[in-house]
């Protein structure tokens, strides 16, 4: 509770599970409702809540998006419903994972929904150098960003730099994942594929953001975060954070 005053008198906007959370948008539910949505993406939306997440990340019609390790396409797929034909997505896929035999199932869906929309493209790219080809609203990744750690090279240093050059001024950078317990920071990326939220946001900060606005819409207080993400007991409704921060 104490964490919470001070981010709140730091102007720092806290949504917490149990408050009133405002309606998402009609064009978002608009998105999440299309028909065409794979049955395999449209079971995991009670757990996901992608309307109440793509509204805070602020994401609309004509808004320019990265879907930052799409995996296999469940954000990407909403966000060019929403965004619309004035928008753009970019599913950034780096060269490592591309070429990769598990992940070739996903990609080829990904690359046949982006044939058939005109405003989805798929970047198969160094994440740590360059997202997107101009300059966009939001770079938008899901429990993606303790794997970050995980990346040879620079890591989490120079994709966090990446998103800041990719955004216009004021642009969002928007983080969802997995939560570790407290004082675990990023020792448990690999083995429980967790992280510790105050760690995001000090190295995020570090590369020149600011935090707006956290919420824990997608909060679970049944998982007590010693499992990894992956056990069949706690896979798919795991503790999740949604923080977002903005380029200054």
């Amino acid at each position: 509770m104490k964490s919470r005053r001070l981010l709140v008198a730091a102007g720092i906007a806290v949504v917490c599970a149990g408050a009133a959370l405002a309606a998402p948008p009609a064009y978002l539910v608009t998105a999440v409702a299309d028909p065409s949505r794979p049955a395999e993406d449209t079971k995991r939306d009670a757990d996901r809540k992608p309307a109440e997440t793509l509204a805070i990340a602020g994401v609309k019609p004509g808004s320019t998006v990265v879907d930052l390790l799409p995996g296999g396409g469940y954000f990407t797929r909403i966000m060019s419903n929403a965004v619309g034909p004035k928008g753009h997505v970019y599913a950034a896929v780096p060269s490592a994972i591309a070429t990769s035999s598990r992940a070739a199932p996903a990609l080829a869906a990904m690359k046949d929904f982006a044939a058939a929309h005109p405003n989805t493209e798929v970047l198969i790219e160094d994440v740590s150098a360059t997202l997107a080809p101009a300059p966009v609203d939001v770079v938008f990744t899901a429990q993606n960003y303790h794997d970050f750690h995980n990346f040879p090279g620079e890591g989490w240093t120079a994709i966090n730099k990446a998103a800041y050059a990719a955004l216009k001024p004021g642009g969002v950078y928007l983080i969802v994942d997995h939560v570790a317990a407290p004082g675990a920071g990023a020792t448990v990326t690999k083995t429980l594929h967790r992280i510790e939220p105050s760690t995001i946001t000090t190295e995020v900060e570090a590369a020149g953001f600011k935090l707006v606005q956290t919420s824990e819409i997608l909060k679970n207080a049944a998982d007590d975060h010693a499992k990894g993400v992956f056990d069949p007991s706690i896979r798919g409704k795991t503790d999740q954070i949604i923080l977002k921060f903005k380029k200054v």
